[in-house]
């Protein structure tokens, strides 16, 4: 949603030949971002703001048998397609993701990129910006993302850890930098720490934590 600063990029890197089928779906922009979708495919649909709600109608529409959930803001290398497959041949793993790989210079990003990893090792949650994978059988099996306005990456991965492995790769993904950059690095991680461990632990609904979490564009 809003994404015209961001989405030429990412769909200009995107190495989609005959084996991969490219699905745009749009939370309801009021910038030029459907038009820049538009110039890559035809396959770009309109629905309301939610990811959950805009993955599982991207999802739905997919013929391939593996699914890929890419944000408008993370850059996915060349190489990315190829291990997603060659990581899914082993029927143990039900899904994956990227350790997070923040597209910036700074030693500041790589503290926070450890400290991620260290979460998603410890947790094996990951987060919607690390490029989650899976099976498209797994994910109709499970009955796909949540349909709520924060923490779909959280809930369906509580979900998929039930039914197998959710492994984690080193980088063919780079995630933006913009919501650290606004924001501040300390209050957001810190902020986002917090979000979840209130929705994980404390059972606190997604519909009171958004009112903490900005867009970012």
């Amino acid at each position: 949603m809003n994404e015209e600063k961001s989405l030429h990029k990412t769909l200009s890197i995107l190495n989609i030949t005959d084996s991969e089928e490219l699905i745009i779906v749009d939370g309801g922009s009021n910038d030029r971002t459907v038009s820049i979708a538009s110039g890559f495919n035809d396959k770009v649909f309109l629905t309301h703001k939610r990811r959950g709600h805009q993955m599982n109608c991207g999802a739905q529409r997919a013929n391939g048998d593996i699914l890929l959930f890419l944000h408008a803001d993370c850059l996915l290398s060349k190489e990315g397609f190829k291990i997603i497959r060659e990581t899914l041949n082993d029927k143990q793993v039900a899904a994956g993701a990227f350790y997070l790989n923040i597209d910036h210079p700074s030693f500041r990003f790589r503290i926070i990129e450890k400290g991620a990893s260290l979460r998603s090792w410890i947790t094996g949650i990951p987060y919607g910006d690390q490029g989650i994978f899976i099976r498209k059988d797994v994910f109709e099996q499970i009955g796909g993302f949540a349909d709520i306005p924060l923490m779909e990456d959280i809930e369906i991965s509580r979900r998929l850890k039930k039914i197998g492995k959710i492994v984690f790769l080193r980088a063919p993904i780079k995630a933006s930098p913009r919501r650290w950059l606004e924001e501040g690095l300390l209050y957001t991680t810190l902020r986002d720490w917090i979000l979840a461990i209130l929705y994980t632990f404390l059972k606190v609904s997604p519909e009171k934590l958004i009112k903490h979490y900005k867009d970012t564009r």
